[in-house]
């Protein structure tokens, strides 16, 4: 059995998931770098110090999926922590279009479903997925951990709230995704709380990311931070949460 804890990051190879991965090598885990594109995991396991490996992973790929099971399962045995960070915004904001412009064509009336399909298939159903494969290797660790990046656009109350200053950014593209994240996450909880292994969610925040096109604000290591704290929850730790690092208790 392989000494180490391992933790497996999808969507690794940029932005917060290669930063979750750096900060998890700090700690001593091996990562495992989730990539859809492994040359792409590739490199971004060889810019990491420490035990990083990539793992070609496209989330919405079932026989990917299995097989980056498979693998873990022939070369390391367990999963100590999952943390689904694989994500996408939309598929349809062109190069120079601001996030404003890009909300204006996101709207309940006017999304195509055809861009809704495709985010959620990434954002929903590819955590659904993924979190399903991985749990047989989940169970095998010793209190296991399971990280799902969400955000606070995804916050029924917040929304709900006129003064919630992103209120006007809600969609059912990206933000309402990260609401049926949250679902997920709470439902996984309450169905895993009984075998020790503990499901949250995380908001990285306004991240500069390319995922917003770099219109963020915040670093990639502040971005990190709360799903790396969250990782490493002892077994006292709470489950089923929402958090962020500077906000606390993100409200459902």
């Amino acid at each position: 059995m392989h000494d180490k804890l391992v933790a497996l990051v999808t969507g690794a190879n940029q932005g917060i998931g290669l930063q979750i991965a750096k900060d998890l090598v700090a700690h001593g885990f091996t990562v495992l770098v989730g990539s859809r594109n492994l040359e792409r995991g590739e490199a971004a396991a060889k810019i990491i110090r420490g035990d990083a490996r990539a793992l070609q992973l496209d989330v919405t790929d079932e026989a990917s999926i299995a097989a980056a099971a498979e693998r873990i399962r022939e070369e390391l045995g367990r999963l100590d922590v999952l943390i689904n960070n694989a994500a996408i915004s939309n598929t349809r904001k062109t190069p120079g279009m601001s996030l404003q412009e890009y909300a204006k064509i996101s709207r309940p009336s006017n999304t195509p479903l055809d861009e809704v399909r495709a985010v959620w298939e990434t954002n929903v159903f590819g955590v659904l997925a993924v979190t399903q494969a991985m749990l047989p290797l989940l169970r095998e660790a010793p209190g296991a951990r399971i990280v799902n990046v969400s955000s606070g656009l995804g916050s029924l109350t917040a929304n709900s709230d006129p003064a919630y200053p992103w209120r006007s950014f809600f969609s059912p593209v990206y933000p309402a995704s990260k609401t049926a994240l949250n679902a997920i996450t709470l439902a996984f909880a309450i169905e895993l709380e009984s075998a020790g292994i503990k499901v949250n969610a995380v908001s990285p925040g306004f991240t500069k990311t390319n995922l917003n096109g770099y219109e963020g604000v915040e670093s990639l290591e502040e971005g990190a931070v709360e799903a790396v704290r969250v990782a490493l929850l002892g077994p006292d730790g709470p489950t089923g949460t929402f958090t962020h690092a500077k906000l606390g208790t993100i409200p459902w």
